[in-house]
């Protein structure tokens, strides 16, 4: 708790000196966001649809969810998702970790579980083909995300990124990224982190286009993801 009252005391700061910067990529890296995401809803609609109720069929349950998430300049929004896990997943991972010491220190060390179980069978699915994510569509269009940009974190997350929080909180996250077509889960959080210090550090037009070419072998290998 002490850990996540310092970055959040640290975002709070960030917000109050940068937060009449313009954000990175300005007008145009916006404009091609929200072009990216009416052309992707209109297209991917009757996916979108399938999906949804297969989530839905699958246990009965919710069909998105909704996890708080810090945004640019730290301004907390909710990252949508098709549900991949059960309802009570709070209660199953902490079951989980109270009785296996080593997927606690997989947890701790990474903020996953390569088997987790509170995914569902119809989540496994969706994780694997990255395809939970697309309704991060909809965050594009409001503004919370970029097509391309850092892994959205939570907030004690930003406790891993020591000094590189503020290139985290100069963008907003990413539907893809550097870190997702470059081995996402099997790299390491730190590589993660450097990763998204480079790209935020390094910006261009070009780039956002490159890691958006790459996104699509890198989803059908479906390295790293899980």
């Amino acid at each position: 708790m002490k850990n996540a009252a310092r970055v959040a005391d640290r975002s709070f700061e960030f917000r109050l000196t940068v937060g009449a910067e313009p954000p990175l990529g300005g007008a145009a890296k916006r404009g091609f966001d929200i072009a990216g995401a009416l052309g992707a809803i209109i297209l991917l609609s009757p996916l979108l649809l399938l999906l949804a109720m297969l989530v839905k069929s699958s246990d009965g349950g919710s069909i998105f969810y909704g996890h708080r998430r810090i945004g640019r300049n730290g301004e907390p929004f909710r990252c949508l998702k098709f549900r991949t896990m059960v309802e009570n997943g709070d209660e199953v991972l902490a079951r989980h970790l109270a009785r296996n010491p080593r997927c606690r220190q997989e947890w701790e060390a990474t903020r996953k579980l390569q088997h987790d179980p509170r995914v569902t069978r119809v989540g496994t699915v969706l994780r694997k083909l990255s395809l939970d994510e697309l309704p991060q569509i909809f965050n594009i269009l409001r503004g919370d995300m970029s097509i391309v940009g850092p892994r959205p974190v939570v907030m004690d997350e930003l406790e891993f990124y020591g000094a590189a929080a503020e290139c985290y909180l100069k963008s907003r996250p990413g539907l893809t990224g550097l870190w997702q077509v470059s081995g996402r889960n099997d790299v390491s959080y730190g590589t993660r982190v450097a990763f998204d210090r480079h790209y935020v550090e390094n910006w261009s037009f070009s780039s956002d286009l490159k890691i958006i070419v790459r996104t699509f072998p890198a989803v059908l290998s479906s390295r790293g993801s899980y």
